[in-house]
């Protein structure tokens, strides 16, 4: 495995005596989590301290998407680099689903691992449907440590032990609850980690706040009590659960630290796509999750690396999930082997300049449905560049075109009014479609 001199990237050198080998990598993703949740994105119900540091000590995107409306389909892209439609994974996975991240893909963990990082997954994968026969097993993807990862089929609301999709998981905590344990497994893979000699890629995926909700009683109770609760907007349940995530963020920043290992240690942190409506208002976006307006699709995205990304920096520029993977793989000086369709780009650039833009291109989405998602969603195709947003409905035909720098929220549909651009994005995403999907 080849791999790139480290200052390629053109980020700032490191302060002198500081650490200079590869960095490791802590990537934390939230499960259904809105855009708008976070106090830094403008949330003043939910209570995210430590997300709010990561972010003034770091970088926030403020047009991060994921390549997909639901789950599985993200989580593919973040392991492959790829779009959905090139990985074949184009929804969620059912329980009695043959379809599975095939291991013959080289993953963000395995080419990591080959490259010198010990690698690990904490929580949810859900990149297989039958969990009997495990034929995307995490295992078989480049982790070395496997770590709470579901056992049998993801079930709504499992956040209390015993865990019933986690059967031979034995509790470590008092009337254990899922985010604190998978918090407790984080900060200790830290520690196995902190001093082994290699870097380390560390994915924990949180399986909270995906409904069904279920909060520690007494948190619920604090923002159930607050004058401005409410059931959608500013729901004390969400908020709860989203304390508890944001806890474990501050107990995984403060063990950094006491490893002193912060400076060489780069933390994402993320959702993999929009929040429920049932749940949530994905703080004035339409749409939520299962649908291809901006409230299905827009994720909060932070990004800390201690004195090499500059603190407070806000960047506006259009990037998907699809981006990770090379970024992160740049980051570590590991290349993909030729041959693996690479469709997203590294974000290096913008971690040194976060005003800055990318090379101009089109992010594209590819959701096909036999039938309307229970949540809402329907059958559709969409594609944005900096300013304008088509979503062609595949059943019906309709498209709609937005401004989405007058019109973020996607109220004013201009299909009518502006054909040539219908045209020429419909022309584009068509193509795209053609040399994107997998047969």
């Amino acid at each position: 495995m080849r791999r790139r001199a480290f200052l390629a990237t053109g980020l700032a050198p490191l302060a002198a005596g500081a650490e200079t080998s590869r960095p490791n990598i802590v990537f934390i993703l939230a499960d259904d989590l809105g855009w708008a949740e976070l106090g830094c994105y403008g949330n003043r119900f939910c209570s995210t301290p430590h997300l709010d540091r990561l972010a003034a000590d770091g970088l926030r995107f403020t047009h991060a998407y994921s390549a997909a409306p639901v789950c599985s389909p993200m989580r593919a892209s973040f392991m492959t680099g790829q779009t959905p439609a090139r990985v074949g994974i184009l929804d969620y996975l059912r329980a009695d689903d043959t379809n599975h991240l095939s291991p013959k893909l080289p993953t963000l963990a395995k080419l990591l691992k080959d490259g010198g990082y010990r690698t690990g997954l904490i929580g949810k994968w859900h990149l297989m449907g039958d969990y009997r026969t495990r034929p995307g097993d995490p295992k078989l993807h480049g982790f070395d440590e496997v770590i709470c990862s579901e056992q049998s089929y993801i079930g709504p609301g499992y956040y209390w032990h015993p865990y019933k999709h986690l059967p031979d998981v034995a509790a470590r905590l008092p009337s254990e609850y899922l985010t604190d344990r998978l918090n407790l497994e984080a900060v200790d893979f830290i520690g196995r980690n902190a001093g082994g000699g290699k870097p380390f890629f560390l994915y924990l995926a949180h399986y909270a706040p995906h409904t069904r909700l279920s909060g520690k009683p007494e948190l619920e109770k604090k923002y159930a009590a607050r004058a401005d609760a409410g059931k959608n907007r500013n729901n004390p349940q969400l908020a709860a659960m989203l304390e508890s995530i944001d806890e474990g963020v501050g107990m995984i920043v403060a063990a950094l630290d006491k490893h002193g290992i912060a400076g060489n240690t780069v933390v994402v942190f993320c959702s993999d796509n929009g929040g429920e409506l049932n749940v949530t208002t994905n703080g004035g976006l339409r749409g939520g999750k299962s649908m291809l307006y901006e409230g299905g699709i827009r994720v909060p995205l932070l990004v800390r690396w201690k004195g090499r990304i500059a603190a407070g920096g806000v960047s506006s520029e259009p990037v998907s999930s699809i981006d990770y993977y090379p970024t992160l793989l740049e980051l570590a000086g590991v290349q993909a082997p030729r041959g693996h369709v690479v469709d997203g780009v590294s974000l290096n650039r913008l971690f040194q300049k976060p005003k800055g833009k990318l090379k101009g291109r089109d992010l594209a989405w590819y959701y096909p449905l036999e039938k309307d998602h229970f949540l809402g969603g329907k059958s559709a195709m969409a594609m944005r560049d900096r300013r304008w947003k088509l979503i062609h409905f595949l059943n019906s035909g309709e498209r709609q075109l937005f401004d989405l720098q007058a019109d973020p929220g996607e109220q004013n549909n201009l299909a009518e009014r502006e054909p040539q651009v219908v045209a020429s994005m419909s022309a584009r995403l068509a193509a795209w479609r053609e040399r994107t999907v997998k047969q």
